[in-house]
C-alpha cells in the first residue's frame, strides 16, 4: 500500500495488475483506513487511468457474490455467458457533481422495463451525494432488504429488479466510512456501476465529468460489456441532459465512438436545470410517480431521452427517435407504472432479510 500511495501522489500510473493487488489488499481489509484515505484521495487527483479503474473492477468482482438468472437454457454467471446471452440492462450513474436531480436513472429503469428489456437496477444508499436509488426506491415502498434467490426470481418473473448493493458488495465495506470522511469523488464511484452481480452486460451510465465516457467505456468494453452509453450531460448531469448538450461515448462492437446530441434534435424543449432538480427521498418518489403517471413536463423529457438510449443499447431501436416512441409508450399504456406496482408488491410478499441472512451472505449491514 505505501509503494502504491508513493506512486500515486508522484503522479505515477498503476498497471492494471499493480492496481488489482492494491484492491485486493483494500477490499480484504489489510489496508489502513489512513492508507485507504490517501490511496483513493491521489488517485483522484492523479486521475484514475483505464488500467487501474479495470484493475480494481476486476478484483472487486472477484469478491462479490453473483446473481444466477436463468432464461431457459441461458445460466447469466459471469463465467458462462457467451455471445448469445439475454440482455439485461442496468441505468446507473456515479454522482453528478452538484444537481441534485430526481433519481433520473431510477424511473427510467421502469420505463425501461415496461418496454420490454429486462432490468437489474444496481445501487446503494449514498455516499457522496445526498439521495441515492435505494433512498428513492424504499421510499415508493419497495423492500430492498429480500434475499438473494428472491432477488433473482424477482428480475426473472417480473423483468426488473433492484440490486440493494451492501448485500453484495461486501468487499467494498472496508471504504465505505473513508468515502464518507473524505467527501470527495473517489474512484469508488467509478467502481460501482462496473460490479453488477446480475452481470449486466448493456448499460447507460452516467459520469460526473466530460473526460470519463471514452474511459469508462473502453473500460466496460474490456469488462465483458455487449453495449453501452456513457454519457455526460451539461451542467455535470450524470444522465443525459434535456438542459443543454450531452457528451456521449457509445460502445458497440468492442469499438467506442463519441459524439453529442442537444433535445432540440429530438423534438425536445430546452429546460433549466431547476425543472428537473429533485429533493429528498419523499420528494423523488412523488416526482418518480407522477413521471409514470404520464405528468408531462422536462422531467418526463429527461426520462423519455434516457429510456430511449437504454432501448438503443439493448438492440431494441437503432435511433434515439424510435427509441423515444418507445419510451412514450411504456409510460402512456401503463406498463412503467404497472412495473413500480409489481415490484413493490413482490418484494412486500418477500420479508425482511434478517440481520444473521446478512452476517452469512458477508454483508457490512
Amino acid at each position: 500500500m505505501k509503494e502504491a500511495i508513493l506512486k500515486a501522489v508522484s503522479g505515477q500510473d498503476l498497471s492494471e495488475q499493480e492496481m488489482e493487488k492494491v484492491m485486493n489488499q483494500i477490499v480484504s481489509g489489510h489496508a489502513t483506513r489512513a492508507q485507504v484515505g490517501a490511496f483513493i484521495t491521489a488517485l483522484r487527483l492523479k486521475g484514475e487511468t483505464e488500467d487501474e479503474i479495470v484493475g480494481a473492477a476486476k478484483a472487486i468482482r472477484s469478491k462479490t457474490k453473483k446473481l444466477r438468472i436463468r432464461n431457459g437454457h441461458l445460466t447469466l454467471d459471469r463465467d458462462e455467458i457467451n455471445i448469445d446471452e439475454e440482455t439485461i440492462l442496468d441505468t446507473c450513474g456515479t454522482g453528478g457533481e452538484g444537481t441534485k436531480t430526481f433519481s433520473v436513472s431510477t424511473a427510467t429503469a421502469f420505463v425501461v422495463a415496461g418496454g420490454g428489456v429486462k432490468v437489474a437496477k444496481y445501487g446503494h444508499r449514498p455516499v457522496s451525494t445526498r439521495c441515492g436509488s435505494a433512498d428513492v426506491l424504499e421510499a415508493l415502498g419497495v423492500n430492498l432488504e429480500i434475499n438473494t434467490a428472491s432477488v433473482e426470481q424477482c428480475i426473472q418473473q417480473l423483468g426488473i429488479g433492484f440490486i440493494y448493493a451492501p448485500f453484495f458488495e461486501s468487499p467494498m465495506r472496508h471504504a465505505v466510512s473513508v468515502r464518507r470522511d473524505i467527501g470527495i469523488k473517489s474512484i469508488f464511484n467509478l467502481l460501482g456501476p462496473l460490479v453488477n452481480p446480475a452481470a449486466a452486460n448493456v448499460q447507460v451510465l452516467g459520469v460526473y465529468s466530460a473526460d470519463l465516457t471514452e474511459k469508462i467505456a473502453r473500460v466496460l468494453g474490456r469488462l465483458g460489456s455487449r453495449e453501452a452509453f456513457v454519457v455526460f450531460g451539461q451542467s455535470t448531469l450524470d444522465e443525459i441532459s434535456i438542459c443543454g448538450p450531452t457528451i456521449i461515448s457509445h460502445l458497440t462492437k468492442g469499438c467506442v465512438s463519441t459524439f453529442e446530441i442537444e433535445p432540440e434534435q429530438f423534438g425536445l424543449q430546452r429546460a433549466q436545470p431547476e425543472s428537473i432538480r429533485g429533493g429528498n427521498a419523499e420528494q423523488n418518489a412523488r416526482i418518480i410517480r407522477n413521471v409514470l403517471e404520464g405528468e408531462r413536463g422536462p422531467r418526463r423529457d429527461v426520462v423519455l431521452l434516457n429510456a430511449a438510449a437504454a432501448f438503443m443499447a439493448a438492440g431494441l431501436d437503432n435511433d434515439f427517435n424510435s427509441g423515444l416512441e418507445r419510451a412514450r409508450e411504456s409510460i402512456d399504456s401503463g406498463r412503467a407504472r404497472d412495473k413500480l406496482q409489481s415490484v413493490i408488491s413482490f418484494t412486500q410478499q418477500c420479508g425482511h432479510f434478517s440481520r444473521w441472512e446478512a452476517l452469512e451472505q458477508g454483508s457490512s449491514l
